[in-house]
C-alpha cells in the first residue's frame, strides 16, 4: 500500500521530463548515428553496398576478426573457468593479488597494451632476437593480433562468472564431493548449470568487444591490407581514403553485430530474471 501511495505521488511533469530526456538521448547518441551508417552504407545502391563488403581486403578483414574472435572467446573462457572456479572455490595466498591482475586490462589503455606486445616481440624487443632467429613473427602478423585481442578481452568471462559463482556458494559441490562424485562430474553436473546463463552472458561481452578492438590491434597489426587489417582498421583505411560509401558499408556489419549483442544480453538477462 506505502508503494502504491509513492507511485501514485509522483509529479507527474518530472516523470515525463525524464522519460522525454532519456529517449532524446537515446535518438539523438544513438538511433541517430546508426540509422545515418545504414543510409550512407546504402545512398548509392545495393550494388555498390554488396561490392564494398566482398571485396578481398573486406573479406580478408572479416575473416581476420573472425579468426581472432573466435581465438580470444575459446582462450578466455578457459581462463575465466580456471580463475572463477580458483577464486569462489579455494583458499590460497594471492587471491586479493589474482582477483586484481583479472581486472588489469580494464584500467590499461588498449594503445598501451599493443605497445607492450611491441616491446616483447617486436625487432628490438626483449624476445626479438630469439624470434627472429627462429623465424617467428608475432608482431604486424597474425599472432599478434591474436593476442592483443586475448588481452583486452580476457576479464568478460571471468568477471561475470565470480559474483555468480560467490552468490551460489559451494555447498551442493561439497555434497557431490561427500557422496563420492568427482572433481569433473561435479563441475559438469552441479557448476556448469547453475552458471550457464552467467558464462554465455560473459562469452557475448568478450565477442563483442573483441569484434571492435581497434586500439591495440592497431599498435600491432602494421596496417597491412589484405593481411592483418581487422573490420576496424579496414573501415578506417577507407575512410581515410574518402571512401565514405565502403567504409559506411563495411561498418554496417559492425553495427549489426552491436545490434545482436544487445538483443542477446537481453534474452539473457530475461532468463536470469525468470529464473530467479
Amino acid at each position: 500500500m506505502a508503494r502504491r501511495k509513492r507511485n501514485t505521488n509522483e509529479n507527474p511533469f518530472v516523470k515525463y521530463t525524464l522519460i522525454l530526456l532519456v529517449f532524446i538521448i537515446f535518438f539523438l547518441l544513438l538511433f541517430l548515428p546508426l540509422a545515418m551508417i545504414f543510409t550512407t552504407a546504402l545512398r548509392d545502391g545495393a550494388k555498390v553496398y554488396l561490392d564494398a563488403i566482398t571485396d578481398s581486403d573486406a573479406l580478408s578483414a572479416i575473416r581476420l576478426t573472425l579468426t581472432a574472435t573466435v581465438a580470444a572467446v575459446a582462450l578466455n573462457t578457459l581462463f575465466g573457468l580456471a580463475a572463477a572456479w580458483a577464486v569462489t572455490k579455494f583458499r590460497f595466498r594471492g587471491k586479493n593479488l589474482l582477483t586484481a591482475l583479472i581486472d588489469l586490462p580494464f584500467s590499461v589503455s588498449p594503445v598501451i597494451a599493443g605497445l607492450i606486445f611491441i616491446l616483447l616481440f617486436g625487432s628490438s624487443g626483449l624476445f626479438g632476437g630469439f624470434l627472429q632467429s627462429h623465424a617467428i613473427r608475432i608482431v604486424f602478423a597474425v599472432p599478434g593480433i591474436v593476442l592483443a585481442t586475448i588481452f583486452v578481452t580476457f576479464p568478460f568471462v571471468a568477471r561475470e562468472l565470480i559474483p555468480l559463482m560467490q552468490e551460489q556458494g559451494s555447498d551442493e559441490e561439497e555434497a557431490a564431493r561427500l557422496l563420492g562424485a568427482s572433481t569433473f562430474k561435479t563441475f559438469m553436473k552441479i557448476t556448469l548449470p547453475n552458471i550457464k546463463l552467467g558464462l554465455f552472458y560473459g562469452i557475448v561481452l568478450c565477442s563483442a568487444r573483441a569484434i571492435g578492438e581497434f586500439g591495440a590491434v592497431s599498435v600491432v597489426s602494421g596496417h597491412i591490407r589484405g593481411m592483418t587489417n581487422t573490420m576496424p582498421l579496414h573501415i578506417e583505411i577507407l575512410y581515410n581514403e574518402y571512401r565514405f560509401t565502403a567504409a559506411f558499408a563495411v561498418s554496417t556489419l559492425l553495427a549489426l553485430t552491436a545490434i545482436v549483442t544487445l538483443i542477446a544480453k537481453r534474452l539473457i538477462e530475461n532468463r536470469q530474471g525468470g529464473a530467479e
